[in-house]
């Protein structure tokens, strides 16, 4: 159902050009369907704050649920930020404060970039605690996206994410787990999710906090588990927010930081991404790079016009479906009381009672 345009956010205009529906705040008012207010937490660095806003309205905007859905996004002061950035935020964000005094049914938390050894060393840490224990009491249901999981494994259970050596960095084959629980009912056995990381929580981490691990992949990990209760916390570990474009857009920043002697090796490509052709089309191009460095000329520009037709998108369905899943709990949950665990929450005479948990 559509998003609600209620604020003059350039994100709304923007999806609404790419033919997503956007209702007006007046047309919202005219109609009597229910509200869903989603917060997102962008700690996104600026240039991918309205990038990242747009993949996850983007996503919520096209469950199929019977609301209109109101996004509030907000941010965190202690994130650095220039001038550009800062005026995005002061223009169209909102504040905690005013977060806290209005209310959400549900949170998003996403990733963000880090400089430090620990991510409780990082200015954001104090700041994105005191976010998620107001959302544990307030919020039915908080969804954290990659460095947010591993920053709520951390303080919250103990459970220090663990570097890799090397950059997890493509699209991989994932397999459902627990084909019962209420997140992934109707979704494909087996898909794809992006992944783009140094670190990870594995499965025994997740496991002996008592959460559960509802899909993984053999070769990149948990990406989808949930809290204790079932669903007061949920859990990504890859990216599949991700744009069609989002991992080549990342390759060219990191051969422009090899080029602007960032890097002290050409980054590799991403896995399982690109077609034979586009990785010798890349290939190519890796020589032009390397040769033009050696002469000091200026570096070629990436070839995207040649590899962004040939790209394919394998993930954002099965994202969709288990953010409707998503979406659609929190949903049937939000008069309920929040401090229960949501398969607690069971009428056994009410008909949804196999998405509420029950059996």
């Amino acid at each position: 159902m559509p998003l609600v345009a209620h604020t003059d956010l350039p994100t709304f205009t923007r999806l609404a050009e790419e033919g997503e529906t956007v209702l007006s705040g007046n047309t919202a008012l005219q109609q009597e369907i229910r509200e869903l207010h989603i917060g997102l937490l962008n700690m996104m660095p600026d240039a991918a704050i309205a990038a990242t806003e747009r993949q996850f309205f983007r996503l919520v905007g096209q469950s199929n649920q019977i609301a209109q859905f109101y996004m509030h996004p907000f941010t965190l002061d202690a994130l650095p930020r220039g001038a550009e950035g800062r005026a995005h935020v002061e223009r169209y964000y909102e504040s905690f404060e005013q977060i806290k005094r209005e209310g959400l049914d549900a949170l998003i938390i996403t990733g963000a970039n880090v400089t430090q050894p620990d991510l409780s060393m990082e200015p954001f840490w104090e700041p994105l605690i005191e976010v998620i224990d107001w959302a544990a009491e307030n919020v039915t249901s908080t969804l954290c996206s990659c460095l947010a999981t591993h920053a709520v494994m951390q303080f919250r259970h103990g459970q220090r994410r663990q570097p890799l050596g090397f950059k997890r960095w493509g699209v991989y084959d994932h397999r459902v787990l627990d084909r019962s629980h209420p997140l992934v009912a109707g979704v494909n056995t087996r898909f794809d999710v992006p992944h783009s990381r140094f670190n990870e929580i594995n499965r025994a981490q997740f496991e002996a906090e008592g959460l559960k691990v509802l899909v993984e992949s053999d070769q990149a990990g948990p990406h989808l588990a949930v809290s204790e209760d079932g669903f007061r916390i949920v859990f990504f570990q890859g990216h599949p927010e991700y744009d069609i474009i989002s991992l080549l857009k990342e390759y060219k920043r990191e051969v422009k930081r090899f080029a602007a002697g960032a890097l002290d090796t050409y980054p590799p490509v991403p896995e399982n991404y690109f077609s034979p052709r586009s990785q010798a089309i890349l290939e190519e191009h890796r020589e032009r790079v390397e040769a033009a460095l050696a002469r000091r000329a200026p570096v070629p520009d990436l070839p995207e016009a040649l590899i962004t037709s040939h790209l394919d998108n394998t993930w954002h369905d099965s994202a969709e479906a288990v953010i409707n899943n998503w979406v659609g709990m929190v949903y049937q949950l939000t008069h309920i009381d929040r401090r229960r665990p949501f398969k607690d929450n069971v009428d056994p005479s009410d008909p949804l009672r196999s998405l509420r948990g029950g059996h």
